[in-house]
């Protein structure tokens, strides 16, 4: 990203002064060199199974999918709540377990990334059973486990899932003591350092279900804002009045209805 300002600037200084126009005409084609020729030199890059994203229900990097413009409306809806207030961290949780939040939380990642002028990082922090990684096909080697351990830098634990503008922490395998590592000054550095990091990048974080555990209120404090997903007819109404109580003062975004039977709509123009 640094090397994309880097050239952005420098097609900025060569336009403060008047030039002829064929000069002009070479400047925008060094640019988009410079920008094509970026690649993710020290952050793991592995090429994804189309067929097991699919299989997954991995369908944001499909734009040809019709239901990758639900995704794509969530993110604009999203982006722009987020905009509003400066926020750049979002955390992605559900009353109970099954609801999809992990799926959701992938996708609205890739619908991000997609996003021009925003770049996507997904995070797992389901500590207790990380799905990330596995859901996208990523072979385990270091992850978010590695660098909570101390075995490994955090920017070791980055991948780069072949997409343009994502980045992706898995957590290989579930963590003991999760609650107490979550609401560690470790992890609270960990978020800070990943908010601060880029002013144009947006960060998801993958969470455990509310009422499963006390993991997702040990770390909310440290996330801008909430989304809930919800599996239609999977959470009863004591259950989600219990995860609104939970959530206590958090931000919350909205609510996503999940697993419902709706028929996508075809446009014409």
């Amino acid at each position: 990203m640094e090397r994309i300002k880097q050239a952005i600037e420098k097609a900025k200084r060569q336009g403060e002064h008047p030039v002829e126009g064929p000069r002009v005409n070479a400047v925008l084609p060094a640019l988009a060199a410079e920008i094509a020729s970026i690649s993710y030199s020290s952050t793991r890059t592995v090429e994804l199974d189309k067929a097991h994203l699919e299989k997954n229900r991995i369908i944001a990097f499909n734009k040809n999918d019709p239901m990758s413009v639900c995704f794509d409306l969530l993110r604009t809806q999203v982006l722009q709540k987020m905009e509003e207030k400066g926020w750049r961290t979002l955390a992605v949780i559900s009353p109970v377990p099954e609801c999809g939040k992990t799926v959701v939380a992938i996708n609205l990642g890739i619908s991000i990334a997609h996003y021009t002028s925003k770049t996507a990082m997904l995070v797992d922090f389901d500590l207790r059973r990380p799905r990330v990684g596995a859901y996208l096909g990523i072979p385990p080697e270091k992850s978010l486990n590695d660098v909570l351990s101390g075995e490994a830098e955090l920017s070791e634990a980055f991948v780069n899932p072949g997409m343009p503008k994502l980045v992706v922490i898995p957590t290989s395998k579930p963590v003991q003591k999760s609650a107490e590592i979550l609401g560690s000054q470790k992890v609270s550095d960990l978020i800070k350092e990943l908010r601060d990091r880029y002013q144009e990048r947006i960060v998801v974080f993958d969470l455990p279900p509310m009422l499963s555990s006390d993991d997702a209120i040990s770390v909310l404090p440290q996330i801008d804002c909430v989304l809930i997903v919800v599996g239609s007819g999977m959470v009863t109404r004591t259950e989600m009045t219990e995860c609104m109580h939970q959530l206590g003062s958090a931000n919350l975004l909205g609510v996503v209805l999940n697993k419902a039977q709706v028929q996508p709509r075809k446009y014409y123009y």
